[in-house]
């Protein structure tokens, strides 16, 4: 970000990171209000959004989730300190904090990125195609291994199709920002920017740039989807948008993951994230039945821990390295990759005696799933078995439907309609090629599968109609042989041993 000309500091303090002590530095201007002197550790306040939506849930009310501590964000990021470099950033911007990188991150050889790079280019050269004709090698030989950090912007965009949303309406994100906006929303957005990674050098500085696109992209969600206003789940998704893109195109992603990808999760009444609850617990049943029982035991309720998990997308949770892997399949994938990171991690938290040794209780495993241990979890290791946990969209829809039945059972109707989520890239491509059909009146095949009619029943697909033809000439042959009819399939010349015919 480039440096802010001109403006005032109070008192500014940082710290020469010296191998004897710290050292105080003051540097005074303007007769301002000083500013708190940070600590040198800086240890950010414990998280509350699990906390507090899951009071919120279990007391029946819709409060919003404030109460945060102060967390450090008076700290003055490098690029709007008058051009001084107060402190070192790792490779993701990062100052400080649980999510600051010490450099041990395996580093790609710069040849072998030139070539990943070269082939997204590729790629985004043909996008269409990919995705029709090619799209299990985009999903396993691209997204898998992790998007170039370079192309990560451009990547996820078109993954979502938010570019093509941004396309279709010129001038909407500008003339949203000239709203006025209703003023409940804009008052707990602006409480709420401080608090968005307070470490990372984009959003340290009050009233910074970082800070304002924020603020621009939330209240302009207000107003784009005033009957969803704002939930605070969305502000840290929205930060991590920021830190790879514009505001404009960070806007329409955003768009695109609360209507496309997790629809309902942030809605009043948090009716979506409450079911997928249920039905993460029922397949942590299947994956991991240790962990399954030692939370049932304490009556640990699923959306105690993984609100913050799903709802932020592991944005608050993971290293930060492990965040943009897990994005870059989310983008591709959709939310099995949310159910599969989540299972993954009580896998490695609660999946073995050894580990449910030290956790005798309902606080001590409480304390483990809010403030995991980055060593617990190593980058390679948790997309590797993330890839390879058997957890599909199949699952996922008919798990969803064993727990709508439950919740009606219990409950009453959902508001929330929980087949309006589409799973990733092919998901959306598809849906938005389907909407153009039925607009156009007509039907079209997208990746082998038509689409009908509005009111129609789907055809069968090529392979179905190849085995059913088939089975019906064989019955047909085989009713002709016992009339000694000719058939026009085969020929009724006979032709013996020594090839002369009869």
């Amino acid at each position: 970000l480039p440096p802010e000309v001109g403006s005032c500091f109070g008192r500014l303090h940082f710290y020469l990171l010296a191998e004897v002590a710290p050292v105080q530095v003051s540097v005074c201007s303007h007769a301002t209000p000083a500013c708190p002197l940070p600590n040198p550790n800086p240890r950010p306040a414990p998280d509350t959004l699990s906390y507090l939506e899951s009071a919120s849930l279990m007391s029946g009310t819709l409060e919003s989730l404030s109460g945060l501590g102060e967390d450090g964000s008076s700290v003055g990021s490098d690029s709007e300190i008058n051009g001084l470099t107060v402190r070192r950033t790792d490779k993701y911007g990062f100052l400080g904090g649980n999510q600051y990188s010490d450099g041990g991150d395996k580093e790609v050889r710069v040849e072998v990125a030139r070539q990943r790079e070269m082939k997204w280019l590729d790629m985004f050269a043909n996008w269409d195609k990919w995705i029709k004709h090619r799209f299990q090698k985009v999903r396993t030989l691209r997204c898998r291994k992790g998007v170039p950090s370079s192309l990560r912007s451009k990547a996820w965009q078109l993954l979502s199709n938010s570019q093509e949303l941004l396309l279709a309406n010129p001038g909407k994100f500008e003339e949203l920002e000239r709203e006025q906006g209703e003023a409940k929303w804009l008052d707990i957005i602006e409480k709420d920017l401080h608090r968005q990674f307070p470490f990372h050098e984009m959003f340290a500085a009050r009233g910074g740039h970082g800070q304002q696109d924020l603020y621009r992209i939330l209240k302009a969600y207000t107003i784009y989807r005033p009957d969803e206003g704002y939930c605070q789940a969305q502000a840290p998704v929205a930060a991590v948008l920021l830190m790879h893109m514009p505001a404009e195109q960070a806007f329409w992603c955003l768009v695109q993951i609360c209507e496309k990808y997790l629809p309902g999760y942030y809605s009043a009444g948090l009716e979506a994230i409450q079911l997928d609850g249920e039905i993460f617990f029922s397949l942590l049943r299947r994956t991991c039945p240790m962990a399954y029982r030692h939370l049932k035991k304490f009556k640990i309720d699923p959306i105690l821990y993984m609100t913050e998990w799903f709802m932020c997308i592991f944005s608050r949770t993971l290293p930060w390295a492990c965040v943009l892997r897990v994005w870059d399949m989310f983008f591709c994938e959709g939310v099995k990759i949310v159910f599969r990171v989540g299972l993954v991690l009580l896998k490695q938290m609660l999946g073995s005696v050894d580990k449910l040794r030290e956790l005798q209780g309902m606080y001590e495993t409480m304390e483990r799933l809010r403030n995991i241990s980055p060593d617990m979890i190593r980058e390679d290791i948790l997309v590797q078995e993330v890839i390879t946990l058997q957890v599909t969209e199949a699952l996922i829809e008919r798990e969803c439907s064993v727990q709508v039945r439950k919740w009606r059972e219990s409950r009453g109707e959902l508001t929330h309609q929980p087949g309006r989520r589409l799973h990733g890239t092919r998901a959306v491509y598809e849906h938005k090629r389907r909407a153009a059909a039925i607009t156009s009146g007509g039907s079209f095949s997208f990746l082998g599968s038509p689409v009908p009619p509005p009111g129609g029943r789907r055809p069968p697909n090529r392979k179905s109609l190849i085995k059913k033809n088939k089975t019906k000439q064989n019955k047909w042959e085989a009713s002709c042989v016992i009339h000694h009819v000719e058939t026009p399939f085969r020929s009724s010349t006979v032709v013996d041993e020594t090839g002369s015919r009869f």
